[in-house]
C-alpha cells in the first residue's frame, strides 16, 4: 500500500532521502474512492506493528499493519479520520516485549506530558510571503546586516501571573511587533521541536517534525513565520541532530533495541544518533529540509556540532576512550555526514542560513566541504564571548592587566564567518545575567552593559543576544517564567538602556561599514589596540565607500579625558553620531558635539588626528561628514 518507489528506496538506505516526510508518517490521501490517512513507519526487526489511538479506543489487535521486507516499513490506510487524532505505534517484539511509540515523523503531537501524536495536514496553509522569499534569493549573506534576537517562546512573556504560555498567534503579535521595533534582523528561537521535558529548553527532542503543542497547532506556528516574514523579520531555528531524549515513548530503543541510535551520551543522560546507518542519516537530513520547505524558515542553528565532531567529547577517562582507523578521535561518519547535509542545503536553498555553534578551534567550519571544510556559513565566535565577558567581569583596577582579553579576537577573525554571541547559555547556572557581571555601582553596571554592547556592535561579525540582554534583567535567565519586563515601565535606568539597545541596532542597520565587506579584512583597522593603562581602545570600520567610513572609541574604565587625542583615517569634518553615555540613555552626557574638524597633526602613526573627550565606561562612534568645505581660520 502506498510502497516507495526504487528510487526512494535506495535514497532512503544510502541515508540521502531529503523528503522522506513525504511519505513516512501520517498522510491525508485519496485511496481508491476513500478519503483518509496513510501511515508509515520505519521499524526493522520487530514481529508486528499495530496503529492504535482514540478512533478505535487504543485496540492493539484492531489495525495491524503491513510490512515491506525490502524498506522494513509498515503500512496501514485508515479512512474517514478527523484531522487532529490521537495515535501511537503499538510494536511486539520477537522476544515477546511490547510497547507503544509515537511517530518519529508526526507533524503534530499532544501537549506534554501527554505523549501521543496527532494527526494533522501541514499543506493546509496559505502563504503570504512570496515577495519575502523572492526577496531573500537576492541578499548576500555575507554582506548584509545580520543581528539575531534569540529567544525561549516559553519564556519571553507568559500570561496570567506567569501561568500560561503566549500562543503561536500572541507571539506573532507581540513578539514580532518588538523584534521589528528594536531593529534586528532576525529571531532565533531555541527548539520548538516537541519535547517532553520544558527544562531541555527544547534540546532533548522526541517529536522532530512537530512544532511543540505548547503553543498551539502547526498551522498557527506556519502563521507566526509568514508574519515575519511579512514584517521583513528572518526565523531561524535551533536545530539538535547529536543527540535525543531517552523518554519511552521517544525514538530510544524504538525497536526494542538500539535502532536510531549508536550509543548514550556520556554527559547529558541522552542517545546519540547512529549515523552509521542511512535510515537514521534520511532522518535527519529530511527533517532540516523539512523545516526550511514547510515552515520557510530562514536558517538553522545546528546545537552541539562539537559533540557531533569529536568520538570522545565528554569522556575524561582514558580507558574509555575510542579512536578511528588513523589512531585519532575524529567522528569520521560524523563528520562525512555534515558535510553532506551543508553541501546539499546549499545547494537546494542557497539564501538559507547554516550556523554551527562549534566550540574548539576545529578548523575550515564554514569552508566549502571540497576543500576540507563544513560547509555552515556560519560558526558562532565563543572565544570572543567568553574573552570579552571575562574582561567585563573583572573590577576595574584589574582592567589593564587584563586587556589582551579586549583585543584577541582580532588576531582570528576573520579565520571564519563569526557570528558574535551572547546566548542564553551565558545566563544559567549560576554563571549571573549580563548585567550582573559588571562590577561597580549600579551606575558603572548599567554603563559597563552599554559599553559592551557597543563593542559587540561595532566588531566585524554578525550579531546574537538572547532576550533580556537589552533592558538589563539582574536575575539569570528562568525557563519556567516571563522576563522582567516590568523594569522597563518601573525604573528609568532599565528604560534608557532598553532605548539604547532598540538605537544602537537601528544604527547598526543604517551604517553601511558595520556589515557591507563585514567578513573581509579590509573592514577592520586597528587605531589603538594597545593602550592597556587606559584601557581604552580605538579603530575604524571600512565599507566599499570611504565616505561610510566609522571611527569608534571605547573607553572601559570611569576615569575621562577632556583633550584626548586619536588618530584618523583621513582628514576633513567628523561628527560623533553615537555616544553611549548620552543622558538620554543614562550616561553623564560627556558628548563631543558640533563638527569636529581634523587636524594635521601625527597621532597613532596617522597623518590626521582629534582631540575629543572621553566618555566614563562608554564607547562613540565618529563618522566623516560628507561635501563639507572647512574654512580657514586665520589669526589677525
Amino acid at each position: 500500500m502506498g510502497a516507495l518507489s526504487d528510487t526512494e528506496k535506495y535514497l532512503f538506505k544510502e541515508g540521502t532521502w531529503g523528503k522522506a516526510f513525504d511519505v513516512l508518517g501520517a498522510h491525508k490521501i485519496s485511496y481508491g474512492s476513500e478519503s483518509g490517512y496513510l501511515f508509515k513507519v520505519w521499524c526493522p526487526n520487530v514481529r508486528s506493528v499495530s496503529l492504535v489511538g482514540d478512533f478505535n479506543n487504543w485496540d492493539t489487535n484492531s489495525h495491524r499493519m503491513e510490512f515491506d521486507n525490502e524498506t522494513d516499513i509498515w503500512s496501514i490506510f485508515i479512512k474517514d479520520l478527523p484531522c487532529e487524532s490521537l495515535y501511537k505505534y503499538f510494536i511486539e517484539t520477537h522476544d515477546g516485549n511490547s510497547f507503544y511509540k509515537a511517530d518519529p515523523f508526526a507533524f503534530y503531537a499532544q501537549r506534554p506530558p501527554e505523549t501521543a501524536s496527532k494527526v494533522y495536514d501541514i499543506d493546509n496553509f496559505s502563504w503570504t510571503d512570496e515577495n519575502y522569499l523572492k526577496q531573500r534569493t537576492k541578499i548576500n549573506k555575507l554582506k548584509s546586516p545580520l543581528n539575531i534576537y534569540e529567544v525561549h517562546l516559553g519564556s519571553w512573556k507568559k500570561k496570567n501571573n506567569n501561568q500560561d504560555y503566549l500562543s503561536y498567534d500572541e507571539l506573532s503579535n507581540d513578539l514580532l511587533n518588538y523584534v521589528k521595533e528594536m531593529g534586528y534582523t532576525h529571531i532565533e528561537i531555541m527548539p520548538i521541536m516537541e519535547h517532553p521535558y520544558d527544562g531541555s529548553w527544547g534540546y532533548q527532542i522526541t517529536g522532530y517534525f512537530a512544532p511543540t503543542s505548547r503553543y498551539g497547532n502547526p498551522t498557527e506556528f506556519m502563521n507566526f513565520v509568514n508574519k515575519a516574514h511579512e514584517m521583513g523579520i528572518g526565523v531561524i531555528l535551533d536545530w539538535s541532530p547529536g543527540h535525543f531524549c531517552l523518554d519511552s515513548h521517544g525514538l530510544a530503543n524504538f525497536n526494542g533495541n538500539k535502532l536510531y541510535e549508536s550509543e548514550y551520551h556520556p554527559n547529558w543522560g541522552t542517545a546519540k544518533f547512529d549515523l552509521s546507518k542511512g535510515e537514521v542519516r534520511s532522518f535527519l537530513y529530511s527533517n532540516a529540509v523539512y523545516w526550511i520547505s514547510k515552515y520557510h524558515v530562514d536558517g538553522i542553528r545546528v546545537d552541539g556540532v562539537t559533540s557531533m565532531l569529536y568520538l570522545n567529547f565528554g569522556i575524561d577517562d582514558p580507558k574509555l576512550k575510542k579512536f578511528n582507523e588513523k589512531g585519532t578521535e575524529e567522528n569520521f561518519v560524523a563528520i562525512e555526514f555534515l558535510r553532506f547535509l551543508n553541501t546539499q542545503l546549499g545547494i537546494s536553498f542557497p539564501d538559507v542560513l547554516l550556523i554551527a555553534e562549534e566550540s574548539t578551534a576545529w578548523p575550515l567550519v564554514t569552508y566549502p566541504p571540497d576543500i576540507g571544510g563544513l560547509g555552515y556559513n556560519f560558526k558562532w565566535d565563543m572565544g570572543f564571548m567568553h574573552d570579552t565577558l571575562n574582561y567585563m567581569k573583572s573590577d576595574f583596577p584589574y582592567r589593564p592587566g587584563v586587556h589582551r582579553f579586549l583585543t584577541f579576537s582580532m588576531m582570528y577573525n576573520f579565520n571564519e564567518n563569526f557570528i558574535l554571541s551572547f546566548s542564553h547559555d551565558e545566563v544559567v547556572h549560576g554563571k549571573a545575567s549580563i548585567i550582573g557581571r559588571m562590577p561597580g555601582d549600579n551606575w558603572r553596571q548599567f554603563a559597563g552593559v552599554r559599553s559592551l554592547l557597543l563593542y559587540q556592535m561595532t566588531h566585524p561579525g554578525g550579531k546574537l543576544n538572547f532576550m533580556g540582554y537589552e533592558f538589563g534583567q539582574f536575575i539569570e535567565w528562568r525557563y519556567y517564567e516571563g522576563l522582567e519586563f516590568f523594569l522597563t515601565e518601573n525604573f528609568e535606568t532599565h528604560k534608557k538602556l532598553l532605548e539604547f539597545t532598540k538605537d544602537l541596532n537601528h544604527l547598526y542597520l543604517k551604517e553601511k561599514a558595520l556589515w557591507e565587506i563585514g567578513f573581509e579584512e579590509k573592514t577592520f583597522e586597528w587605531i589603538d589596540a594597545n593602550n592597556n593603562n587606559q584601557c581604552t581602545i580605538v579603530y575604524a570600520r571600512h565599507s566599499n565607500n570611504e565616505d561610510d567610513d566609522i571611527v569608534v572609541l571605547i573607553n572601559f574604565v570611569p576615569e575621562v579625558y577632556d583633550e584626548f587625542r586619536i588618530g584618523l583615517p583621513s582628514g576633513g569634518t567628523w561628527e560623533e553620531i553615537f555616544n553611549s553615555d548620552d543622558e538620554k540613555y543614562g550616561g553623564s552626557g560627556r558628548c563631543n558635539t558640533g563638527p569636529l574638524i581634523a587636524e594635521e597633526k601625527e597621532s597613532h602613526g596617522r597623518k590626521y588626528s582629534l582631540e575629543i573627550k572621553t566618555p566614563p565606561i562608554g564607547g562613540l562612534i565618529l563618522k566623516r561628514k560628507k561635501n563639507v568645505i572647512t574654512k580657514q581660520k586665520y589669526k589677525f
